[in-house]
């Protein structure tokens, strides 16, 4: 790849599952990273990783300076952002009565708080060049409930629905939006990157408790591989017209198609239900 056809990628959590599959993926492509780390020496070895096409950088997603700072060194090194990947984030499990406030906040301000800082500022670039792709890394589970994730559910939602709406705001400038849905990969979510509260009221074993002993079960045996995820990613980035949803892995597409099923055959259920609550024609 010529330096003139080559991208320039923005990749948050880059130190491990999607992000460190992705920034090597793209780099054997023979485009440009930079990625960021939480710890200054994960930063410095990528930055050496190879000469004038990485560019590690510290940032915290929830510390909006820290990211301020690192896109505007990003944008320094490079010139130009022609690829964000809103990837850092983690699963908090545990039933919605028992995950405890603070942790609820935490989980908002990574999944959620995190990306706007990162979209609040590599936008004004992306409206400059009249051009870019924003990758959000949201989840099936942005899509599709399960019980024991429900807030890791509402974080996710929160980020497809601002995907959704970024679209539509950002789509006349010749900026694109796609939003990522894995389903279960071999990444660290389920294992050592997760906070998992522990399940004590007995009503809900049968439904928390045991979903949450099969994905920690499940942990290190998705079926879903990082870098078939980061392929498809790579493609979906030269497409003239991305789509605005990509659900990756078997579990993902049949979880889409079924929750998208369920949702249209209620809607028409009682579609004569919710006419009715207007004020009748001529009113």
């Amino acid at each position: 790849m010529s330096d003139s056809t080559a991208k320039t990628w923005f990749i948050t959590g880059a130190s491990s599952g999607f992000g460190e599959a992705l920034a090597d993926y793209v780099l054997e492509k023979g485009d440009r990273v930079a990625a960021s780390f939480r710890k200054p020496e994960q930063a410095d070895e990528f930055t050496k990783k190879i000469d004038g096409r990485t560019l590690g950088v510290v940032a915290d997603v929830t510390n909006e300076a820290q990211v301020k700072t690192a896109v505007a060194d990003a944008i320094a090194h490079f010139g130009q952002l022609d690829v964000i990947v809103n990837n850092a984030g983690y699963g908090s499990m545990g039933s919605i009565e028992e995950v405890p406030a603070e942790e609820v906040q935490r989980q908002f301000d990574v999944n959620v708080f995190g990306a706007l800082h990162v979209l609040r500022a590599v936008l004004p670039q992306l409206r400059k060049q009249r051009s870019g792709h924003v990758l959000n890394i949201t989840s099936i589970g942005g899509l599709k409930t399960f019980p024991g994730v429900g807030i890791y559910n509402a974080s996710k939602f929160a980020l497809e629905a601002i995907g959704e709406s970024l679209s539509q705001q950002v789509g006349p400038l010749g900026i694109k939006v796609t939003n990522i849905e894995p389903s279960g990969f071999r990444t660290k979510w389920a294992g050592e990157s997760a906070t998992i509260a522990t399940t004590e009221i007995e009503d809900y074993q049968a439904t928390v408790g045991e979903n949450l002993r099969g994905i920690q079960g499940y942990s290190g045996r998705q079926p879903g591989d990082p870098v078939r995820a980061a392929k498809a990613m790579y493609e979906v980035v030269q497409m003239e017209n991305p789509p605005l949803h990509l659900p990756l892995g078997k579990a993902a597409v049949k979880g889409a198609r079924e929750k998208f099923a369920t949702i249209a055959k209620e809607v028409e259920q009682y579609a004569d239900m919710g006419d009715a609550a207007d004020f009748p024609a001529g009113e």
